[in-house]
């Protein structure tokens, strides 16, 4: 049996002079955050909290990240992450509903939660108290590979969030299931610029399991950053298109500093293909697709690196700890190149959403995850995503799927991002309506963009209205909002 602590333990031991993180000026070696981290859990324990209790974090980019994970596991306590982009009322609203006794976090955040409950500052007091705490393992129930260590919750890009319960096993394939599609090895760095709420909070632990080290970056300027992933050494880190995209379109970027850069994993939104093409041809084989989701983490499918630019419009095949299909509307496996939805089961899969029964029993099915994507595979068993099943358009008896026209809107080279939507139509039943952000390297209009729909797509296919904004109505993980955009039909986004 293998849990997060246990694989920690090896790592504290076999690597205890090697730096296990680098954050700022401040260097760990992982005999340090080992005792950081047992500290830390004793710390928490001094709070009369126990295994299976729930620990919120709050807070951004930083090493305390890290050793809130380290303790969770070691204590056989539940993290909770939070991303301190959220408001106030939606960071209250997960504190509560996930039922958390503690919370950890920075004074600009924290103290924004107006809620009974206790609050760790992190800062000069934080390490004052740590150091009162013992660095003796803490006692406590063993911890089972099958126990909950982290409650994830979901963007709530459609009403309130969902939290799904992730155990040591699933963060456990999750991590591996990574380490493979990132070829990692053992001298490779490590570097955090994505939230470490979400897709790159899975690269910390692959660096426990290969004693790896971290490099903790605070914030994302695509000039520093570049001069800091070279300055570092990193050779694997995680980023969302968003960030890849901005990297690239920096005038003054320069490929050759990224020498250090082995595999760049790219997930937590759709990237068109159009987009995806210019950053391979600056950045090189580079790039590692994956899909997932909070119920399915970060590899449902991954694409390796020497198959991305072979396949452009695909999201790879199944990941290995996951077995992967599309299924027809009765549950029946889709034959190749027939849509359907994207299912999914394995270690990878949660074991359901924290106090909702009813919310799991609808999407586990028989032991199956239903992903809510649409999607088809081919002969070759590789996935191709076309959209979510709730966002599909339906106009005069037709299924269109959004993303499609979106892929074609993308194609213009003055085009940054586009979200093309179904509104109410008394005729058709919903008519299309396209949102376009231009990226300012030269004027885009609509004549030009409905030139370009007529000649990829379908008449029935075409937008009905365009709208050419400055941005798009985003969740905090960058998540473009649909409901929104539905909300400001016929205004333009401010």
């Amino acid at each position: 049996m293998e849990t997060l602590g246990s694989y920690m333990k090896k790592a504290f031991q076999t690597y205890p002079d090697k730096i296990a993180v680098k954050y700022q000026n401040q260097t760990i070696t992982y005999d340090q955050l080992r005792i950081r981290s047992c500290q830390l859990a004793n710390g928490i324990k001094s709070y009369h909290l126990k295994k299976g209790d729930r620990v919120a974090v709050l807070m951004s980019n930083r090493s305390e990240h890290i050793e809130s994970d380290c303790a969770a596991a070691l204590g056989g306590f539940i993290k909770v992450p939070l991303d301190y982009r959220l408001h106030p009322k939606e960071l209250t609203y997960i504190i509560e509903n996930s039922g958390a006794k503690l919370l950890i976090g920075e004074k600009e955040w924290i103290h924004k939660i107006d809620l009974d409950i206790p609050k760790l500052e992190v800062g000069d007091k934080y390490e004052c108290w740590l150091q009162r705490q013992s660095d003796d393992y803490p006692k406590s129930e063993a911890v089972q590979e099958d126990d909950v260590f982290v409650i994830m919750y979901t963007s709530g890009t459609t009403g309130r969030p969902k939290g799904g319960m992730l155990s040591h096993r699933n963060m456990i394939a999750g991590a591996l299931s990574l380490a493979l599609a990132c070829e990692v090895m053992t001298e490779d760095v490590i570097g955090h610029a994505a939230s470490l709420t979400h897709g790159s909070n899975f690269l910390s632990h692959i660096a426990w399991i290969f004693g790896l080290t971290q490099v903790v970056f605070n914030k994302f300027d695509p000039k520093e950053f570049i001069d800091d992933l070279e300055r570092e050494k990193v050779s694997v880190l995680f980023l969302v298109p968003a960030m890849i995209d901005l990297m690239i379109q920096d005038p003054d970027f320069d490929p050759k500093k990224l020498g250090h850069v082995k595999s760049i994993n790219m997930a937590g939104a759709p990237i068109a293909a159009a987009k995806l093409q210019k950053a391979l041809e600056l950045l090189g084989p580079k790039l590692i697709q994956t899909y997932g989701q909070v119920e399915a983490p970060m590899v449902i499918t991954t694409m390796p690196r020497h198959e991305l630019g072979k396949r452009l419009e695909s999201c790879g095949i199944a990941g290995p700890f996951v077995e992967t299909k599309v299924v027809d509307e009765n549950g029946k496996k889709a034959a190749p190149g027939e849509l359907g939805e994207v299912v999914c089961r394995g270690s990878l899969v949660m074991k359901g959403y924290w106090s909702n029964p009813g919310a799991t029993l609808d999407t586990i099915k028989n032991g199956w995850l239903h992903t809510g994507d649409v999607g088809w595979m081919d002969e070759q068993g590789y996935l191709h995503l076309v959209d979510r099943k709730k966002d599909v358009v339906i106009s005069g008896g037709m299924n269109i799927y959004p993303r499609e026209i979106e892929e074609v809107l993308n194609k213009h080279d003055g085009v940054k991002e586009t979200c093309v939507i179904g509104v109410p139509d008394d005729k058709w039943g919903e008519r299309l309506i396209a949102y376009i952000v231009g990226n300012g390297t030269c004027e885009v209009t609509e004549e030009e963009l409905m030139k370009l729909c007529s000649r990829h797509l379908a008449a029935f296919k075409k937008p009905k209205e365009l709208y050419i904004v400055d941005r798009l109505p985003k969740s905090p993980y960058g998540k473009i909002l649909k409901r929104e955009l539905r909300k400001l039909y016929g205004t333009v986004p401010q």
